[in-house]
């Protein structure tokens, strides 16, 4: 088995060396671009840093990202992906957290990361990648390297207000990647159409699959997104085959009546995750694309993207519920009660996952980490950690599992997973808010926040946008004198609900 993400690499450019790799809009890169272009910006960071360091990476939706990713690994460190369209002060946090000692950024994104006041080194991708590879320093850190080694860490909303980092290692995001690979068929011969933030969960599959099988992803616009014919359009002029999206990025063109206008000739492999899958709109995609693959997935950011899929065979109605199906090779899911004994068959429980695909814990914050991943209950005679999700599930007769909501609080909205205490730490900070609690109303995908305070929605909302990223924001204000609050002094979440009704 190989031992990190670089070995593949290696592999994929001895066999496709003028392949494409990665395209977008301005231009492409073939795997051994890749590949030379990733050696030297690792051979020039690793005279700067140490190995298994942390180095931010502040990049756009083009070809160059993965080439900077990549190159942070070939110098033996991890990269921590950050979206210069988040607000200044979540990145500052994240910052904190990390404390990194380098960011590398694109020319594009120079001006901005300096605005950061980050005290560091900052330094440009592109002339790193005009710097010459140093076989000797790159034989070394390759000799050192561990397949349980940090591969990157991304950042996820947290409840305390700062968000989490969330560590995985090489073997996880293998373990992974080889297993999603194996349910969609990918080969050397697909072309992946990217709709995730390189800095996302989900974008790992864009990434890593071509440096698995010698497919290629063409990075997708965002603005393709507003414009679903355009996105059509886009998808079958690059004839895309494959595609691994949020269920919003597939409902939205759907529902604005794309299919009216143009098929994806090409799109054979459709998998979606983030989110439950609206079946009125999953049975037009079915109708339009009667030969496709369709999958849905589940699973959170601590075991790697996700963990359980379903191949949907049947034709769905309308009002159908789909189950998240059955665990991924490597991956051990089952079900706890509250009191962390089994949970009886049939029953609803907290879904439970452990297994090599595991990550790491959160970065820089052992205390969490403890919390959330703990030794499994059931197995008392050798250590297994699990990760317990919060999401309620149900195992049917056929042995699918079925996802049942959150235990807590924390939700999915636009394939973004939010916890709603981020947004109330936030929301509290606003001038003229005394007191404040946000809820999510999954059928309508609205956030509320319902608060007291002489603040005007307007006002609240500008600040937040300042903090937040957007996808956090609140789309409905609720004014009122006083929140309900329990009898322990708590604000009554239940009562606040019945707004929904």
């Amino acid at each position: 088995m190989n031992k990190n993400v670089l070995e593949w690499l290696s592999a994929t450019v001895s066999k496709y060396p003028s392949k494409t790799a990665f395209r977008d809009t301005d231009g492409s890169i073939t795997f051994y671009e890749l590949y030379d272009k990733a050696r030297r910006i690792g051979s020039a960071l690793a005279k700067i840093t140490p190995p298994k360091k942390p180095v931010a990476v502040i990049s756009g939706r083009t070809v160059n990202t993965p080439v900077t990713f990549l190159g942070v690994v070939f110098s033996g460190c991890f990269y921590a992906p950050l979206d210069a369209n988040q607000p200044v002060y979540r990145l500052r946090l994240i910052l904190e957290t990390l404390d990194p000692k380098l960011i590398v950024t694109d020319k594009a994104h120079f001006e901005f990361t300096k605005s950061l006041g980050f005290k560091g080194e900052i330094l440009i991708s592109e002339e790193l990648a005009e710097s010459e590879a140093d076989e000797a320093i790159l034989s070394k850190i390759a000799d050192g390297a561990c397949e349980d080694d940090p591969l990157y860490v991304i950042f996820t909303s947290g409840s305390s207000g700062k968000p989490k980092g969330v560590i995985t290692s090489h073997r996880s995001l293998m373990c992974y990647i080889d297993a999603y690979r194996s349910v969609m068929n990918i080969d050397r011969n697909e072309v992946l159409g990217n709709q995730s933030p390189l800095d996302y969960i989900a974008a790992i599959r864009d990434i890593y699959l071509p440096v698995y099988t010698g497919a290629s992803t063409y990075i997708i616009p965002t603005v393709y997104f507003t414009s679903p014919v355009k996105l059509f359009e886009a998808l079958d002029r690059e004839k895309i085959t494959c595609i691994g999206w949020s269920v919003s990025a597939l409902t939205l063109p759907t529902s604005m009546g794309a299919f009216n206008h143009i098929t994806p000739r090409y799109l054979k492999k459709i998998c979606f995750s983030g989110s439950v899958m609206p079946c009125k709109y999953l049975k037009i995609w079915q109708e339009k694309l009667p030969d496709a693959l369709f999958v849905n997935q589940y699973g959170p950011t601590e075991a790697t993207a996700s963990c359980t899929y379903y191949i949907i065979k049947e034709k769905v109605k309308d009002d159908d519920i789909l189950p998240i199906g059955i665990p991924y090779r490597n991956y051990k899911v089952f079900l706890l009660n509250d009191d962390n004994t089994a949970t009886a068959k049939g029953q609803k429980g907290e879904i439970c996952v452990s297994g090599p695909i595991l990550s790491l814990g959160y970065y820089n914050d052992p205390e969490r980490t403890a919390a959330s991943f703990i030794q499994n209950p059931l197995n008392g005679v050798y250590r297994e950690l699990i990760y317990k999700t919060g999401d309620l599930g149900r195992v049917r007769e056929d042995g699918c599992l079925e996802f049942h909501g959150r235990k807590d609080r924390q939700f999915k909205h636009l394939g973004h997973r939010v916890e709603p205490e981020e947004i109330e730490t936030a929301a509290g900070k606003a001038e003229g808010v005394s007191a404040c609690a946000a809820l999510y109303d999954g059928k309508k995908e609205l956030i509320y926040l319902f608060y007291a305070g002489e603040a005007s929605p307007k006002d609240i909302s500008v600040y937040l946008r300042k903090i937040l990223p957007g996808f956090m924001v609140p789309r409905k204000f609720v004014k009122s004198d006083r929140l309900p609050s329990l009898p322990n002094g708590k604000t009554d979440i239940e009562s606040l609900k019945k707004y929904f009704e």
